[in-house]
């Protein structure tokens, strides 16, 4: 083998490797991509999000980015077309996307010590005053993927014989809120978290606390659904094992700082973290049997 020959073999080696190393998973031109599910404002979750992302990025050594869908189905999909390696999505989300793609839950939510959340059906104080009374109203759900603001009210709704006279997808919890407060509809579906020691409600009309601070007195509770596995961190099925136990223990350790506990209480009302299965959502695959449906028929 002569010089030139060589040098041409060396200088092919390092041009593959160059480009194997920069496309590595976690580096500048394919950042890890850590997708966050569109629950409540998305101005704050933006801003929640920015946050955490320097501590996932610094923790772990790898670029990061992350990513917020327009909604529930887009994240579902993100996994899909690799767009997203990983990410926190609802309960719901989680089920159809390891139906469809095999997504893998990682890691478990948990609230001040509960793995568990409840939906909630709510209606204005001189509204509605029992589930019954929703015959023939207007409603408004979350979205076709969520489990406390679509799958269980329908599923109630079965059970009650309720029929609505109209319905609509308001997207996120807190619109649905809101939708509700303006008179825009009769009743809704929304989560409910359990109050502070306080007694003061975390539920989803805890969002707009600030917008309408008779929102307590104007929005009752009509009737709570559930129970519902917390929301899972999930995997992309093919991500490294190695890269699955560093982005789960960097979660873990973030949850524990200052830092942390302000930043994932304030996007999803997160207190720490445990290890998460699949089985652990088979009683929500239960409530889809119980409306005739498997996940992606479900949404059709």
């Amino acid at each position: 083998m002569n010089l030139r020959t060589l040098l041409s073999l060396l200088a092919l080696v390092f041009v593959v490797s160059s480009c194997t190393q920069s496309n590595e998973l976690g580096s500048k031109k394919n950042p890890f991509k850590f997708y966050i599910v569109p629950a409540q404002d998305v101005v704050a979750l933006k801003e929640q999000g920015e946050k955490l992302k320097e501590f996932l990025k610094k923790e772990t050594g790898m670029e990061v980015e992350i990513e917020l869908p327009i909604n529930y189905i887009a994240l579902v999909e993100a996994f899909g077309s690799k767009r997203a390696d990983a990410g926190i999505i609802n309960t719901f989300g989680y089920i159809l996307a390891n139906e469809k793609y095999g997504v893998q839950a990682r890691l478990k939510l948990m609230n001040r010590g509960r793995d568990e959340y409840y939906g909630q059906i709510i209606a204005r104080a001189d509204g509605p005053k029992s589930i019954k009374e929703l015959n023939g109203k207007k409603f408004a759900f979350v979205d076709p993927a969520s489990t406390s603001g679509y799958l269980l009210p329908l599923r109630l709704f079965k059970q009650e014989n309720v029929k609505l006279k109209e319905f609509m997808f308001a997207g996120k919890h807190d619109t649905v809120v809101r939708a509700v407060y303006q008179k825009q509809v009769d009743a809704g579906a929304t989560f409910y978290t359990p109050p502070d020691a306080d007694g003061t409600p975390k539920d989803a009309r805890w969002i707009l606390r600030t917008e309408y601070p008779d929102v307590y007195d104007k929005i009752k509770i009509l009737k709570l659904t559930g129970p519902i596995p917390n929301d899972p961190v999930i995997f992309r099925k093919d991500i490294p094992e190695e890269v699955k136990q560093k982005f789960s223990d960097a979660l873990i350790k973030y949850v524990k700082t200052d830092e942390g506990k302000s930043v994932l209480l304030g996007m999803y009302h997160i207190t720490d973290f445990k290890a998460a299965s699949d089985k652990d959502y088979d009683l929500v695959r239960g409530y889809l049997k119980d409306v005739g449906e498997t996940a992606q028929s479900f949404i059709k």
